[in-house]
């Protein structure tokens, strides 16, 4: 049966880049016409929806529904997805598990090809499983793959690593977009980096790194998550750089992203008095031309998504969302028949009797992390708003704890222990199994029973995150591969704001502690890490002198 309806009021245009009134019609789920009249000053605007250019979906611990759903409250009707953290749990039946969950969501999921499963080797550090050119390659070749996921093996990339140039010519034979993940990188290496076919980069800290990588001919996706964040450094390239500038979260915590989503940098931006339209271009136009995202962009003929703002000023309400003319968000809070909630009540009732895991870590003792100070180690220092870390060389401080790695695939395996300074707990401990990108466990402490007591609580619960204050314990269990839960993203919020409380009366003063532990194992991101394996130096990719 053929539906039609018509909009009326201010239409910003991107692709013209122009703001004027008007009146389109949408007729089976497409724009039909469009045309302008007079319209009251009063009326809404109508813009196409934003994109999220990078997320991890699992780093929000939801599912795909949950978190299109939450989404769509804060005006996003996209995301440009990288599934390698289920990857890394649980290989290609993860990703799998994501496109699955993705397709009863009304929004528009792009998946992309995990490049690095493992981040890097197997003699760096453990994973659940390692996706070789063969299986990238089998990916690249389908449909619902739109892009070749972040490169984060840069150093494989400058020094010609042949599994990984097969990786990036399995994606240029096909067409696709190779992400990027280059932290540091400037001048001739970012260049030579770019010149290998890597279109993107959301880990540019720094206006000059940011600069070197458009100078390169890369977008750059400028990233506001819940442990980094980068538009302070980055936002002069809004201007200096329209239409090679994209926004992204990358890795956001249920609690703050139930607060706001891609519209928390679009109201940053325009508070700070940059043009609407370089704005709007880098929150919804470039992820979509870039990536060949299937959305519409308000022209005739393409798909009817679009959201409805009550104006444009950094206090603007999303009063509606729709995709394929259909109302999907309504501030009123109402969902379109709640089509979308029953999917995923049925989805999460799914998942509970189905819950896939790849978890076999066996219960520690105090002993296993007993290690004795030396005058002086390398510290990591780990610091608020960065996934940088610094290494400190010096005498062990009171402020300093203990942070234990697990590897969580192997039965047999025995914890590793270093220093690190910046958590400043002065009793208790946190555990956790998101741990970027291998999800072992990784914990910090302020004293080994402590540790043990988390660290125990997460094995029994096969995944989740645990912390004490030395006298009371709450937990989250993750369920869904040790890093999600098929709970609704508003009880996870809650639950994790539990463990914020918690983790602060314990003596955290982080704004995101457990996104910043979360990437104390990470070796691609320098400077020092931690890992199953050991203490890595990433700067020079190797491992610290043992003695």
């Amino acid at each position: 049966m053929e539906t039609c309806r018509s909009f009326r009021g201010h239409i910003v245009d991107l692709v013209a880049r122009r703001i004027f009134g008007g009146e389109f019609v949408v007729r089976d789920g497409r724009i039909d016409s469009i045309a302008e009249c007079e319209v009251d000053p009063s009326d809404p605007y109508f813009l196409p929806g934003f994109i999220d250019a990078h997320v991890h979906v699992e780093s929000s611990m939801m599912t795909p529904v949950e978190f299109a759903r939450i989404a769509l409250r804060h005006g996003s009707i996209g995301a440009v997805c990288d599934p390698h953290e289920i990857a890394n749990v649980l290989g290609a039946e993860g990703i799998e598990l994501m496109l699955d969950l993705a397709k009863l969501a009304d929004f528009r999921f792009v998946f992309g090809m995990p490049s690095c499963v493992p981040s890097c080797s197997g003699d760096i550090e453990t994973s659940g499983f390692v996706l070789g050119p063969e299986d990238v390659d089998r990916f690249m070749r389908r449909d619902d793959i739109y892009f070749l996921a972040e490169m984060m093996n840069f150093p494989g990339v400058l020094n010609g690593d042949p599994d990984v140039m097969a990786k990036i010519a399995s994606a240029k034979s096909v067409g696709k977009p190779v992400d990027g993940h280059a932290p540091g990188l400037v001048g001739e290496d970012r260049a030579r980096y770019s010149a290998a076919g890597i279109s993107t980069d959301h880990e540019c800290t720094s206006l000059e790194t940011g600069r070197s990588a458009v100078a390169s001919g890369m977008y750059v996706q400028i990233r506001e998550g819940s442990a980094s964040k980068d538009y302070a450094a980055l936002a002069p390239l809004i201007a200096e750089a329209p239409g090679k500038v994209m926004f992204c979260t990358d890795d956001c915590h249920p609690g703050d992203f139930v607060r706001g989503h891609i519209d928390r940098i679009v109201r940053r931006a325009i508070a700070d008095g940059y043009d609407v339209m370089d704005v709007f271009t880098a929150a919804c136009l470039a992820p979509v031309r870039h990536y060949g995202i299937p959305s519409g962009l308000l022209q005739e003929g393409d798909p009817a998504d679009f959201i409805v703002l009550s104006d444009l000023t950094p206090d603007f309400r999303v009063i509606k969302s729709y995709i394929d003319g259909e109302k999907v968000f309504s501030s009123k809070g109402q969902y379109t028949a709640n089509r979308m909630l029953e999917r995923s009540v049925m989805a999460q009732k799914n998942l509970v009797r189905h819950l896939v895991n790849n978890f076999n870590a066996k219960p520690i003792c105090e002993a296993d992390i007993a290690r004795v100070p030396r005058e002086v180690e390398n510290i990591i220092v780990a610091s608020d708003g960065s996934l940088f870390t610094l290494n400190a060389t010096g005498a062990v401080s009171r402020n300093v704890q203990k942070l234990v790695v697990l590897d969580r695939y192997s039965g047999d395996a025995r914890p590793v222990v270093a220093y690190i300074e910046g958590f400043r707990l002065t009793n208790g401990a946190v555990a956790q199994s998101i741990a970027h990108d291998c999800h072992n466990i990784v914990a910090v402490g302020a004293d080994d029973a402590e540790l043990v007591r988390v660290i125990n609580r997460v094995i029994e619960m096969k995944g989740g995150i645990a912390v004490s204050d030395g006298r009371v314990m709450e937990d989250l269990p993750l369920p869904i591969g040790g890093i999600m839960s098929p709970l609704c993203g508003h009880e996870l919020a809650f639950r994790c704001q539990i463990l914020d409380e918690l983790i602060r009366k314990a003596g955290c003063r982080f704004d995101s502690p457990f996104i910043t532990l979360a990437f104390m194992c990470l070796p691609v991101i320098p400077q020092l890490k931690l890992t199953d394996k050991g203490l890595f130096d990433s700067v020079q990719f190797r491992f610290m002198d043992s003695e």
